[in-house]
Parts: structure tokens; sequence; C-alpha cells
């Protein structure tokens, strides 16, 4: 599986944001638990139903968001 398969956009999940595997699960959860200072085997064993290689995608997908050539601001 390539590793961001993991990551899937459902509308009838978490309304269309990027969630892990299709599960009540998003991407900016996680990322809020990583940037909260939790590590992989703390996120591993509070929720046993994610695998490390989803907390990677996770990271992975952001750092893809994030190589943006254009930031817009709104104000």
């Amino acid at each position: 599986m390539n590793q961001l398969e993991r990551i899937t956009i459902n509308p009838a999940v978490m309304h269309g944001k990027p969630s892990i595997r299709n599960m009540r699960f998003t991407v900016t959860q996680m990322l809020e638990l990583i940037a909260g200072g939790m590590t992989f085997e703390e996120i591993l064993e509070d929720y046993p139903y994610i695998e490390r290689q989803d907390i990677q995608a996770c990271l992975a997908y952001a750092a893809r968001i994030a190589d943006t050539k254009q930031i817009l601001v709104i104000s």
C-alpha cells in the first residue's frame, strides 16, 4: 500500500475531511496529537485501531500540503 493511500477523502466520513483509512479519525486530529507532544507509542497505545503507518501517512500528507508554491492570506 502506498503510504498516502491510507489517507482518504470521503464526503460520507467526517464531512469529507482527510481521514485515516476511511475511519472517523482525521489527519488534523493526528497532527494535533503530535503537536501536543504525544509520541507515536502513546498514540498507538491510546488508539489501538491506529497503525504506525497511519501516523507516518498523516505526516507525509501534511508535508505535501505544506509544500505549496503560493500562500493565500485571508484577513
